[in-house]
């Protein structure tokens, strides 16, 4: 007896690990039975010797009698996924699947006797079969359960297709995927070639649109099969998508896949709804290639460009025109990347200005403003450009104080000569405004006792022109947008 065991609870609540390889390689291609005698037999050696672990008992909780169990077994020792050690009593060691892999398994030579010499026929004396490959093809046939005719014929297909001594890895492939598709018998693949040869034409009419001059491949002929059948694209529609490759890159049947795959996901399954998209996507590329100009960047792909740039701005309701403006805007004011391009946009959009009118009319009251701040600091001698905090104080003063112009005017000959004439302008205009006055005569019963007031001049209103505007990225200096 056992020093130390598990207890019947404890093995009862544990967990028993099942390989993904017996799940992928393994369990798809054994009857239910086997399946379900493996399994439980896996759980049983968890702890072999902490409760009943008879044959008896093995197959009264399965409800199976002992020779289902055994033959079981049997079937599971031919896969080399256990050992059969005695029969009487009966003793099986089960193998860890990574050696099953690597393992060189040996079968009964009848098996496989007329296999071998079909197979060799197949390569008409070009190479012989190895050993080691004829190893491979019987362990595809026991994992996969496909039918020795079924994988010949694929053999065939594939060095016929080649023109040439293929390897076993390009067939061994070739028939893995069709496997697990479910195409294991003889009529099966007898179906499947016979629909590449219906489409033979098919593809000697693309491979000739393209100038391949040699038979399709196997997994070429493959590829067809998916874009007519599993997508639904005709004939003409993949010739022209195998033309748009070609014309603009060296072409492959892997591209075209590709580009088929997109158009299928795009539901753009004929020429018309192709070209349209391509001619918007153009259009697309040269207008972030026209940005990217206008700001002095250059990127050599634009794809990136368009997906997180442009498709974003046109979705916002910007117009060509517009974005292009804003660039030659940012580009005038050192605003040199698509990042500090979209945070201008995404400003503009906050304030709602997205048309070309409404853009030059934003700016246009810029220049405006650009130009009332000027007279002020002249009036005040001071000799500096209009600078962010000069708008910021403007804006206060005019749209949320609601003082008149000419009163700011009035309050400007009260600041000149002063220490800081723009602070002082500013604590006079807020004290204005904290007494509700909004106009010169009551300003001047509100004065600081120190000045003597003198009538300011009236800054005269204009019109602007065309020339103003188209002037404006010149004439703003320092405009946070």
């Amino acid at each position: 007896m056992a020093f130390c065991k598990y207890s019947t609870e404890y093995v009862a609540s544990s967990k028993t690990e099942v390989d993904n390889i017996f799940m992928d390689s393994f369990l798809p291609f054994a009857d239910p039975v086997s399946v379900k005698v493996y399994l439980y037999g896996l759980y049983k050696c968890s702890s072999p010797s902490s409760f009943d672990n008879s044959l008896e008992s093995f197959a009264k909780t399965l409800n199976m009698s002992e020779d289902e169990v055994v033959g079981a077994f049997e079937y599971w020792q031919e896969q080399g996924l256990v050992q059969v050690l005695k029969t009487s009593p009966i003793e099986v060691r089960y193998i860890p699947l990574k050696n099953v892999i690597t393992s060189n398994k040996l079968y009964k030579p009848e098996k496989y006797s007329l296999f071998n010499s079909q197979a060799q026929e197949i390569f008409e004396g070009k190479r012989e079969i190895s050993k080691t490959e004829y190893g491979e093809y019987y362990d595809f046939l026991e994992r996969y359960h496909m039918e020795q005719e079924a994988l010949l014929m694929i053999m065939k297909y594939c060095v016929d297709s080649k023109k040439s001594a293929v390897g076993y890895n390009y067939i061994l492939t070739v028939a893995k995927n069709w496997a697990s598709e479910g195409i294991t018998t003889a009529l099966q693949v007898e179906e499947r070639l016979s629909s590449f040869k219906e489409k033979s034409d098919l593809i000697s009419e693309l491979f000739k649109a393209v100038g391949i001059k040699r038979n399709a491949y196997i997994e070429e002929r493959e590829l067809l099969d998916k874009w007519l059948s599993d997508y639904g694209f005709d004939m003409g529609t993949l010739v022209y998508i195998a033309k748009k490759i070609k014309k603009y890159t060296s072409f492959n049947l892997d591209k075209l896949d590709q580009m088929a795959t997109k158009y299928y996901q795009m539901k753009l399954m004929t020429i018309p709804a192709i070209e349209e998209f391509e001619n918007q996507k153009k259009a697309l590329y040269d207008l972030a290639k026209d940005i990217n100009k206008t700001l002095g960047l250059y990127y050599e792909s634009l794809e990136s460009v368009v997906e997180n740039y442009v498709v974003k701005w046109l979705n916002l309701g910007y117009e060509k025109e517009v974005l292009l403006e804003i660039a030659s805007y940012c580009f005038k004011k050192s605003i040199r990347t698509l990042e500090g391009m979209d945070k201008t946009v995404g400003k503009l959009y906050k304030l709602g200005i997205i048309s070309m009118q409404a853009l030059n009319e934003y700016l246009a009251s810029i220049l405006k403003t650009n130009q009332k701040i000027e007279k002020l600091l002249q009036s005040l001698s001071i000799a500096r450009h209009v600078n962010y905090i000069d708008r910021e104080n403007y804006e206060t003063w005019t749209n949320e104080w609601n003082l008149p112009e000419n009163l700011i005017e009035y309050g400007a000959t009260l600041a000149k000569g002063k220490d800081n004439p723009m602070r002082y302008l500013s604590r006079v205009l807020a004290d204005w405004h904290s007494k509700g006055i909004s106009s010169i005569e009551e300003a001047k019963n509100n004065l600081p006792a120190e000045n003597t007031i003198k009538p300011a001049p009236m800054l005269q209103g204009r019109s602007y022109s065309k020339e103003d505007i188209n002037a404006l990225f010149e004439s703003i200096d320092d405009v946070e947008i």
